[in-house]
């Protein structure tokens, strides 16, 4: 019967040096990630619970110690938050600026053509400062003007005030 390993400084200098490994590695891109994920032949998924027992088995077997296998569990776990969240910010991150940009060129169109709402930004109270203050730079005096007046009467953001009066200059 095997003997059961000890669980000293080892099992930690193991996990470190992967995770020394594991960080060094080049990242993939965006869309490399996005393609994996939705290959069914890269992914696995396995719940926690399934983990926990497998591991618990090895336990039993002597295969693994019982501190080693909580920081091997620990370590998979960690891993795959990281995965899952790095794949959603730069999902959130490509649809984010896509979505921003076609919104502008859209607001952009239906100025030019006269079609729409007379107010220059589509959507203008649901936008953040940070978005309105993007979109102003396709704007002409008149327009900016129609913001500013706007926004003393509404939301009065200082930030998006200050934007437009330096356009206005």
């Amino acid at each position: 019967m095997p003997t059961s390993k000890s669980s000293g400084g080892s099992s930690r200098s193991k996990a470190s040096t992967a995770r020394k490994a594991t960080s060094s590695r080049k990242r993939v891109s965006d869309a490399e990630q996005v393609r994996r994920f939705l290959d069914p032949r890269e992914v696995v998924v396995v719940t926690r619970e399934r983990l926990q027992e497998a591991l618990d088995d090895a336990v039993e077997r002597g295969r693994i110690t019982r501190d080693d296998a909580g920081a091997l569990l620990a370590d998979l776990l960690q891993r795959g938050r990281e995965d899952i969240e790095g794949l959603l910010d730069g999902a959130k991150n490509t649809t984010r600026g896509s979505a921003e940009r076609v919104l502008r060129e859209v607001d952009r169109a239906r100025r030019v053509a006269g079609v729409g709402p007379s107010f220059p930004i589509l959507g203008y109270d649901d936008l953040t400062a940070a978005q309105v203050t993007d979109r102003l730079g396709d704007l002409g005096p008149a327009e900016l003007r129609k913001v500013r007046d706007y926004e003393k009467r509404n939301a009065n953001r200082k930030s998006v005030l200050a934007a437009v009066e330096q356009r206005l200059k």
